[in-house]
């Protein structure tokens, strides 16, 4: 050999073991994905090296610092009467995890609806940017030009219009067609300060800057900080043309009064900071709706993105699920659980807990669609009820305890939203609210067909393969 080519060869071996020893290093990082990046930088040194350097690694951006800007917000005011109440229950728990990912408390007071039609969601959220008077925050990770689309756009210019401080944000993959067009020109020109979330820019630049892949996928509308919108809803039409072979979306959205309102302002003030907006802390800290507690509902927000410092989403969930004693329900359009979350499933169901999960029939990811079905035959094994929702793409993300708890919000039971994306979701307990969301749980399972043992034993080997080929891959993608 050449000394030259020795030479390019110990190079090319020093730059593949520091990333291999990278990969082992990096923290909070379960061992399974851990273990397949080395499993992949060893088999396929270059390839396993360059994909790991571009995916492997959730920076951001240097001027996205949404952690430090979260730490030095001020938070809305503890509520002792909704501790106390929580402390004397069996659901305490997920409470005091929740605490711990942005420092927000457990709030009584407040008052919600759910509904699972979209168009319906977006009339009233229209009605309430109609009727706002103050201020008027949104966020979405998906915004189109389509009838839901410009309904929103058409509201918040009208609002801007007759004075209201009107702020949206926009992610920048989501919705690039939407900020790419005259409808975004048409609402900054008529007085709407409207951002860009994660913006791009040059690919190649943003990929040395930082991956691509780290969202906002986020969900919120905030009205003169008392009223608090919060689902799945994107601003979109359930038709969802840029993938109507999937369609209907079937969506599910809250609409919030009272305390927890201005916690998730917290959030939108910590997104919009962090993308270059002004300081809205005076937002988080007014006072004016203070009094104002419409209902009974104790309610908690949690924002969790690529910047927190341990695996918190999943964190959450499965502490939900380990203190349910009757009855678990769950949907989401992807599920592809990282360990922590399959084993409490496993062991709620395992326990005598009545574990029902309900996923879409139709997936618009086949990686995804695949990898769910990796763990079909673990879950009903354990005597969990899987149902696959026929109509369309069930997009609603719930969860229900006992009747009694739930949780809310962006997330997806995948590791998207665990490791990448910006998610916002609302814990809540109150055994009314949980009562309406599970009727429409239950208008979901009866749309969906039972996945029993004989339809596990019908996978063919190619099927099980590439179905848990996907979910063995799915720590790395």
């Amino acid at each position: 050999m050449r000394p030259f080519h020795l030479i390019a060869a110990l190079i090319v071996l020093g730059l593949e073991i520091a990333v291999l020893v990278r990969a082992m290093l990096r923290p909070h990082r379960e061992p399974a994905a851990r273990l397949a990046w080395v499993i992949l930088i060893v088999v396929a040194p270059i390839v396993g090296a360059a994909l790991y350097l571009l995916l492997g690694e959730t920076r951001l951006r240097r001027r996205r610092v949404g952690r430090a800007i979260d730490e030095h917000l001020p938070r809305p005011p503890a509520d002792e009467e909704a501790e106390a109440k929580l402390r004397s229950s069996a659901h305490y728990a997920p409470f005091a995890l929740a605490r711990t990912v942005n420092r927000l408390e457990p709030s009584g007071g407040n008052s919600a609806t759910a509904t699972s039609d979209s168009n319906a969601a977006i009339d009233s959220m229209v009605a309430d940017v109609d009727a706002a008077k103050s201020t008027v925050h949104v966020c979405t990770y998906i915004w189109l030009d389509d009838t839901n689309g410009l309904k929103m756009k058409e509201a918040l210019i009208r609002a801007a219009g007759r004075g209201v401080a009107v702020r949206a944000l926009a992610d920048a993959l989501g919705s690039r067609r939407f900020v790419d067009s005259s409808h975004w020109r048409d609402m900054r020109a008529t007085g709407v300060e409207a951002r860009i979330a994660l913006p791009i820019g040059n690919p190649v630049r943003a990929l040395l800057r930082g991956r691509l892949d780290l969202r906002n996928h986020r969900k919120s509308l905030i009205v003169d900080n008392r009223i608090a919108w919060c689902g799945s809803q994107n601003l979109a039409d359930p038709e969802f043309r840029i993938k109507p072979r999937f369609a209907p979306w079937v969506d599910l959205m809250t609409r919030w009064e009272g305390p927890i309102a201005r916690q998730w302002q917290f959030l939108f003030v910590s997104d919009w900071m962090a993308e270059g907006g002004e300081d809205l802390s005076s937002c988080i800290c007014d006072s004016a709706g203070e009094r104002d507690r419409p209902g009974t509902i104790i309610a908690q927000a949690i924002g969790t993105g690529p910047t927190m410092p341990y695996d918190a989403m999943p964190s959450c969930f499965a502490e939900l699920i380990h203190s349910a004693r009757e009855e678990l329900v769950v949907t989401t359009p992807y599920f592809v659980p990282d360990e922590q979350l399959l084993y409490a499933f496993l062991s709620a169901a395992r326990r005598g807990v009545r574990t029902i999960l309900v996923f879409p029939k139709r997936n618009d990811s086949r990686f995804v669609s695949a990898a769910s079905r990796s763990y079909y035959d673990d879950l009903v094994e354990a005597g969990a009820q899987v149902h696959d929702f026929r109509p369309g793409l069930l997009h609603a993300k719930t969860m229900i305890v006992d009747r009694k708890i739930g949780l809310i919000g962006s997330a997806n039971l995948d590791r998207r939203s665990f490791e990448l994306n910006f998610e916002n979701n609302i814990l809540f307990a109150d055994e009314g609210l949980a009562a309406e969301i599970r009727d429409l749980q239950d208008r979901f399972i009866a749309q969906s067909d039972p996945v029993t043992d004989a339809e596990v034993e019908r996978f063919t080997i190619v099927q099980r393969l590439a179905q848990n080929f996907c979910g063995m891959m799915s720590p790395i993608l």
